[in-house]
């Protein structure tokens, strides 16, 4: 399968080829976008790679239909949050979840290691969450609120690390960054508090 990381985006509109690759070129990144799907229709799957490759990501398009993929995965996503701590983190995204209405794939592949290729994959999302909104969910670490910080674990107990975070505190969200390899930093994180010690943001 691969490691992915995703847009859950809330608004429908499709971002085009050509605004994705002017992100691209306003990050002075050297990777391409290629795509065979281009048109009135939209696109479906775009490849990122460098110029001369190997390929960086492949990047897929899956509308919040039912009996699609798109709905098959946010369906998943709904049911997984309940078993993930902070209890507070998993009560919001419930609720917020069913507002997404298209998920953007981005499957990380070996160029991602060569150069640029890792900022390349960041621009790309970064442009596509620009546009559709929402939130962020990685593969291994878990889901983000929609100003981009972590709120929910899902991270391996060996995780290490600096990594911004959120938790909620009265319904608003109080950012900050901790030490994922700090067990009392975790523990208190996981239970929904703001952990000591930590820098707010």
């Amino acid at each position: 399968m691969g490691y992915r990381i995703r847009v859950l985006g809330i608004r429908e509109e499709q971002p085009e080829v050509g605004y994705l690759r002017e992100a691209l070129e306003g990050s002075k990144n050297s990777a391409v976008l290629r795509t065979e799907t281009e048109g009135d229709g939209g696109w479906e799957q775009l490849i990122l790679t460098h110029p001369k490759g190997p390929e960086i990501a492949l990047v897929e398009y899956n509308p919040v239909i039912n009996g699609e993929l798109g709905n098959d995965e946010l369906e998943e996503f709904v049911a997984e949050v309940e078993d993930y701590k902070p209890a507070s983190a998993a009560k919001w995204l419930k609720k917020y979840l069913p507002r997404v209405r298209v998920i953007y794939a981005l499957q990380v592949l070996s160029g991602a290691e060569v150069g640029d290729g890792w900022d390349a994959v960041h621009t790309i999302q970064s442009a596509i969450w620009t546009r559709s909104n929402g939130i962020l969910q990685s593969d291994g670490e878990g889901l983000t609120n929609e100003d981009g910080y972590h709120i929910l674990w899902q991270f391996s107990d060996k995780a290490v690390g600096k990594w911004n975070m959120a938790v909620l505190e009265e319904g608003s969200w109080v950012r900050f960054e901790m030490d994922l390899g700090d067990r009392n930093q975790r523990e208190e994180f996981l239970e929904g508090r703001l952990p000591r010690g930590v820098r707010r943001l």
